[in-house]
């Protein structure tokens, strides 16, 4: 029963990541053309474009803890249970460190939290790249597919935090505009800066169609 929740969980989830980033990208992507409207009022809708982008940080952090969680109940990762309830600890807890670096995002605080959350995917990279390499060389007891599917997650992480970096060089711009105003040249740089950012997460959908077919497949 246990084993059928983690993995209804699993599935569900990977719809919301990806429901999420089309919405948020058809929204960004609306603000960054949007030269005409007034500046609040695209203002206004970047802050709903970060409250939007929440879901997808939860979405990643879930996939995290359900997907270690599922691996251990099923024998692919040592632990068992154990394994799996720590997962599920560390989940929640990162989970509430996501939504509080969001809500302090305007304080000084939120810059030193966002540090941590940075911090913590870098972990996880590592993580799971060390993993997915050891699986694939012969040299951790890890079925084949499972190792791969690790390493495009942690290209899915990857990509996200490309994205972030792309997203600090359009605020730069859009920074720009706030305070000295609209230009041609400033508007064609921010719809630059949305096209590279975009370019990111298709690699991103790309590397999660991979984590679903090997998921279903299972081929090697």
């Amino acid at each position: 029963m246990l084993i059928t929740a983690l993995l209804a969980a699993h599935i569900a989830v990977l719809g919301y990541w990806l429901g999420a980033d089309l919405c948020i990208n058809s929204t960004f992507r609306y603000v960054s053309r949007a030269a005409t409207m007034p500046f609040d009022e695209r203002d206004k809708l970047m802050d709903h474009i970060l409250d939007i982008d929440q879901h997808v940080r939860y979405a990643m952090v879930l996939q995290v803890g359900l997907g270690t969680a599922l691996a251990a109940e099923l024998g692919y990762l040592p632990g068992g249970s154990t394994l799996a309830a720590v997962a599920g600890v560390v989940a929640v807890v990162w989970l509430a460190l996501v939504e509080v670096t969001h809500r302090l995002r305007s304080q000084p605080a939120g810059s030193s939290l966002a540090r941590i959350d940075r911090g913590t995917r870098y972990i996880v990279i590592a993580v799971t790249l060390a993993l997915a390499t050891a699986g694939l060389t012969g040299y951790f007891n890890l079925s084949g597919w499972l190792a791969l599917k690790l390493g495009l997650f942690a290209g899915a992480i990857i990509s996200g935090l490309g994205i972030r970096f792309e997203l600090i060089r359009w605020y730069q711009v859009w920074n720009e505009i706030d305070a000295e105003g609209s230009t041609p040249d400033r508007e064609q740089r921010l719809r630059r800066r949305y096209a590279s950012a975009t370019a990111v997460l298709v690699g991103l959908w790309f590397f999660i169609a991979g984590i679903a077919a090997l998921s279903v497949f299972k081929p090697f």
